[in-house]
């Protein structure tokens, strides 16, 4: 049975690396530099036959901790492969980036098993940098400024939230997975469209993390949506991303 269990082991991980891999195809490795010399390397999907006089929408990736690195590859193991269906590719060309965070960094500096925290001050350096790059990006290409959307899972879940209520109507929509915010800032994201989404049974980042900012935005005057799936930990994004109305009603959000 153990033998068993690390042949399974052994198999998942290549499986995920597998599916890593192809995603880098698609996703062109780059490196962001700040005018300090800053560097954060990033990934990012330019739209099926891009035309730049056409004007696309960029969704902004956020990973999880397991996905930290210096590699600039395993940032794609999860919640980006979404995008590159042939159906998605024609049905919602868009601009993804997707940035990695460096080993013991976190793109909002706060423990994940809390059940509440106050947002820092100041972003973090990688979510500092991410910032910027997202307008680097939106230089170069031929971005909608009006249609810029937020996601991420776990640690980036948090990274999510912390960006819309660092920069509330900066983004059209939001999807936090597993995820936590500060409870006490919801009002500055009650006109912001969110899905957020939580395993019941999740044993890292606690359910009522995102339980509880949703009441609190409700409560606010918002209306954001909330799913929350019985049974199922710490990996709620295999569901979350697998939601067939997901990118459907993510491009749907537009700022005024």
């Amino acid at each position: 049975m153990k033998n068993e269990r690390s042949v399974i082991g052994v198999a998942a991980f290549i499986f995920a690396i597998g599916g890593c891999v192809r995603a880098a195809d698609d996703f062109e490795a780059r490196v962001y530099k700040d005018a300090a010399g800053k560097t954060l390397p990033y990934r990012i999907l330019t739209p099926k036959d891009y035309d730049p006089k056409q004007k696309y929408p960029l969704v902004f990736f956020m990973h999880g901790a397991g996905e930290r690195g210096n590699d600039n590859q395993r940032q794609l193991t999860h919640g980006t492969k979404l995008y590159l269906t042939p159906e998605n590719r024609t049905a919602f060309p868009c601009f993804v980036i997707a940035p990695q965070v460096p080993n013991n960094q976190q793109w909002v500096d706060t423990p994940w098993s809390l059940d509440a925290h106050t947002m820092p001050e100041k972003p973090s350096e990688p979510m500092r940098l991410a910032l910027e790059l997202i307008a680097s990006v939106q230089k170069e290409f031929s971005i909608d400024s009006k249609r810029l959307y937020v996601t991420g899972l776990s640690m980036g879940g948090f990274g999510t939230w912390d960006a819309i209520q660092r920069n509330p109507g900066m983004f059209a929509a939001a999807i936090p997975v597993c995820g936590g915010a500060d409870d006490k800032k919801a009002d500055v994201i009650v006109k912001t469209p969110v899905w957020c989404f939580h395993g019941d049974k999740d044993g890292v980042v606690k359910t009522i993390r995102s339980r509880n900012i949703i009441a609190a935005i409700k409560a606010a005057g918002g209306s954001a949506k909330y799913t929350e799936y019985p049974g199922v930990g710490h990996d709620a994004w295999n569901k979350a991303y697998a939601e067939p109305e997901l990118l459907k009603w993510l491009f749907a959000q537009k700022l005024p």
